[in-house]
């Protein structure tokens, strides 16, 4: 019996990095799938890789509509909606404030920010039903980041986004605290996915030096790896882990330790 036998878990963002690690991480603990990306594509080639009751709708997080339908599609596909993963995101140019251009971090706003709060707004009165009729009702692990803990020279606007959704976490699990419905954020460091990625690439340096510049300020002198945030996002999303709400849970190799 996996932790999360039978139960319906919903990601955004499923389709590469974090997204991936986590669908497969739910699956190999016995969870049922609701999985959405932008790209449809890559997103119905990943679902079909998975050993796990899976269903999927792809679509835009920034359009209100997708969270919306997401949360149907897991009730009427499955019957409940037991975890969600609001995964989705991108970053902004590695640049100054004033050279973030305004459409750039407008989108940045829309999808790392708005994106988690239509989410939540549709996720949260599904599972408050659920305590209602049934006594159990669910939990959220929002994907935050160090940056939305502090400040993020050249990320601002992505900062600002992350910050955002902790204030949305925090706020959100004071709400619902005797809701039955834990909400809590994982605030990762720099992770080895396709933004890290390429951020190397764009350097122009050669990748040991660019992983060097990026991780200068962090004790362990590494990025993290996608398992170790998955053992964090699996960690929050625990049922016996019951007790932990209005978290904000940092894989950040020590940063907050200086």
């Amino acid at each position: 019996m996996g932790r999360f036998d039978g139960a319906t878990v919903l990601i955004t963002g499923a389709a590469g990095g974090l997204g991936r690690g986590a669908a497969k991480g739910f699956a190999a603990e016995g969870a049922r799938l609701v999985l959405s990306d932008l790209n449809e594509k890559a997103l119905a080639a990943f679902a079909e890789t998975l050993e796990a009751e899976t269903a999927i709708l792809a679509g835009n997080i920034a359009e209100e509509k997708l969270s919306e339908d997401l949360v149907t599609l897991a009730t009427e596909r499955f019957g409940r909606l037991d975890v969600a993963v609001n995964n989705a995101g991108i970053v902004h140019s590695f640049v100054r404030l004033p050279q973030v251009a305004s459409d750039e971090a407008r989108r940045v706003l829309e999808i790392d920010l708005l994106g988690v709060f239509f989410a939540m707004k549709h996720q949260i009165p599904c599972m408050e039903r659920q305590f209602k009729v049934s006594g159990k009702g669910g939990t959220i692990v929002n994907i935050a980041s160090v940056a939305g803990l502090g400040g993020a020279p050249k990320l601002s606007v992505y900062a600002a986004a992350k910050h955002g959704v902790v204030g949305l976490t925090r706020s959100a699990a004071a709400e619902y605290a005797t809701k039955g419905i834990r909400i809590n954020a994982i605030c990762p460091a720099h992770t080895r996915t396709a933004m890290v990625d390429g951020f190397v690439r764009g350097s122009g340096a050669p990748e040991a030096e660019a992983l060097a510049e990026l991780t200068r300020g962090v004790p362990m002198k590494r990025v993290a790896e996608v398992d170790e945030v998955i053992t964090a996002i699996l960690f929050a999303a625990d049922p016996t882990n019951s007790f932990m709400t209005g978290h904000t849970l940092a894989i950040d190799g020590g940063i907050g330790a200086i």
